[in-house]
């Protein structure tokens, strides 16, 4: 596995005394888009609807995204190995705009974790979590939004570890998702008073 993106300092990264170290750093498309691609297509990423995905479509998805203001793409890396991807949007402009009442300081969060034959405990809590401090150390945001598949079960249960609290079911032109939200508070409180 390539560690060439620990060269740059990240954005934000948090050390984990049982996991290691996580780290935020800018996704590039026409480096990462062969990863995603692998990510996207496995199995275990169902819910982002990109089994069929060809490299192509991938790469020129993600250019388009980092052409624009509205969407941030994110590549998470574990002990500097690629591990896990984050985007942060702007709910009110794209993905949610019209379906739900924006607020100001609202930002929007995806987020995937890597398949691994050997996934680590506790792994995906952790990087949940540090995404979720990433978000808030911008002190403009005070509301996370987050729309998941409602069939997602297992990552309602994780959204609501961080604080996330379930509003009600969306239709989007690709599926039925639902929408959480987590603020500041909701946060501290679901985190043990660190945020």
């Amino acid at each position: 596995m390539s560690t060439h993106h620990d060269t740059a300092s990240p954005l934000y990264s948090r050390t984990f005394p049982a996991l290691g170290t996580l780290a935020l750093h800018p996704l590039v498309a026409r480096r990462d888009a062969g990863l995603l691609h692998s990510w996207f297509t496995h199995p275990k990423a169902v819910f982002w609807m990109r089994q069929d995905a060809t490299l192509q479509e991938v790469r020129e998805e993600y250019e388009a995204l980092d052409a624009g203001e509205e969407y941030q793409a994110l590549l998470g890396l574990h002990d500097g190995a690629p591990a896990f991807l984050v985007e942060r949007y702007d709910p009110a402009l794209v993905e949610l705009k019209g379906l739900y009442a924006a607020e100001p300081g609202d930002i929007g969060m995806h987020f995937l974790t890597a398949p691994s034959d050997t996934p680590a405990a506790g792994f995906t809590r952790a990087v949940i979590r540090m995404v979720m401090e990433y978000l808030f150390s911008d002190p403009a945001v005070r509301r996370v939004v987050v729309e998941p598949d409602v069939r997602n079960t297992a990552v309602h249960v994780l959204n609501e570890t961080v604080g996330f609290v379930p509003s009600h079911v969306i239709r989007k032109p690709e599926k039925e998702a639902l929408l959480s939200f987590c603020g500041r508070a909701d946060f501290q409180a679901a985190s043990g008073g660190v945020a």
